[in-house]
């Protein structure tokens, strides 16, 4: 995908960036071996976490296996590579949202919300410029299409951005009302729609949006999830029953669609709990529950989430506390099969990367990053 030249931010080198950790060349034996004694470790003591880890740029060397990418079903999770670590690859925001990997060009954007600001990531010189876009409209959910046109659900309205810098507004309204607050986009490369939802959160925050201002924090009508027809350009309402859907995602084969549902920050009786969807065309069935992130006992609840080659579900879940917040991994079926433990609450995950299998995640003030055994099913 060609990159995106909206912004002439210099990539400048920032004191907590990492070494770039380059695919193992070990062989498959060795490379099982690994990820075998990790994983068994970690299943015994999956209540444990590694307290008190540094991930500054002075921290010494993470022994491996990595602790903190715990194997919860040894013959399901493949994906742990034993002689990789979590790195922090930036630190610096105040609320990280939305990565997404544009490949022809081999940067990572993503959003600092209540900065204002889009910040991205250079895979080739491993450095970050913080100032990619600013302002940038309290933007949130990031993605390309199939063009490499950067998509973004800003405040009140989802944008895209041309290859000349220009942005076009896709979609500001909705049902004859104004949008909430669009979160997170996908785009299915077949019809070339793009499909968001609308659960309102920047929109109704004065840190992280302006509707406050308005003395109101009540959306402008029902969450919903939306599709815009790349033909016509209409936006049609697909689904309402997450009562507040956020992160979206295609299964791998886009029979499916997966909607994490935070409606538990504003509805007492929501579910903690990833939705699920029969997609034929640009019409939903079926709607239902695909994972609950119940845990131990403990359930927070997951904000987006992305899909890897073999169907499995890699979804930023917290605000629960240490040996819970991080990424947690569902199988096909939505059995849970694996855990990124982070020391920050995780909201969004991308897979980029020359490969397609390091998996970014967006992380409350950081970004970290992790090389897996597996790539990433969609472009974005």
């Amino acid at each position: 995908m060609p990159a995106i030249c909206a912004s002439k931010g210099n990539a400048m080198p920032h004191p907590d960036l990492s070494p770039v950790d380059r695919p193992s060349q070990a062989s498959m034996d060795r490379r099982h071996l690994l990820r075998t004694a990790g994983g068994l470790a970690a299943t015994v003591a999956l209540g444990g976490s590694a307290l008190g880890r540094d991930f500054g740029p002075n921290a010494p060397p993470q022994r491996y296996p990595d602790p903190d990418i715990v194997i919860i079903d040894e013959k399901r999770f493949k994906a742990k590579v034993g002689n990789t670590a979590i790195q922090r690859v930036f630190t610096g925001c105040l609320w990280a949202e939305g990565p997404a990997w544009n490949a022809q060009g081999r940067y990572l954007v993503w959003s600092d919300i209540p900065n204002n600001r889009q910040l991205r990531y250079l895979d080739d010189v491993n450095r970050v410029s913080d100032r990619f876009r600013q302002p940038s409209n309290e933007s949130n959910g990031n993605t390309f299409d199939t063009e490499g046109r950067q998509i973004t659900c800003e405040r009140t309205r989802v944008v895209r951005y041309e290859h000349d810098g220009t942005a076009t507004v896709l979609a500001e309204r909705a049902n004859d009302k104004q949008l909430n607050g669009p979160n997170d986009a996908v785009v299915h490369p077949v019809d070339k729609s793009i499909w968001f939802t609308d659960p309102g959160y920047g929109a109704n925050s004065l840190y992280e949006g302006q509707r406050a201002n308005t003395g109101s924090v009540q959306p402008f009508q029902k969450e919903a999830v939306y599709r815009i027809d790349a033909q016509t350009g209409q936006v049609t309402k697909v689904a309402d029953e997450p009562l507040k859907p956020n992160g979206l995602a295609f299964s791998a084969d886009y029979k499916k669609l997966y909607v994490c549902d935070t409606g538990i920050t504003h509805y007492p009786n929501a579910k903690n709990i990833i939705w699920q969807y029969d997609l034929d065309g640009g019409k939903l069935s079926n709607p239902g529950t695909f994972a609950d992130t119940t845990m131990d006992g403990k359930s927070g609840f997951a904000d987006g989430l992305r899909v890897d080659v073999d169907g499995n579900v890699w979804a930023g879940v917290g605000w629960v506390g240490e040996g819970y917040d991080g990424v947690h991994v569902f199988a096909p079926d939505g059995a849970r099969i694996g855990l990124i433990r982070l020391p920050e609450i995780c909201a969004n995950v991308c897979f980029g990367g020359a490969k397609r299998n390091r998996l970014f995640m967006a992380a409350s003030q950081s970004l970290y990053a992790v090389y897996v055994e597996t790539r990433g099913a969609h472009f974005c």
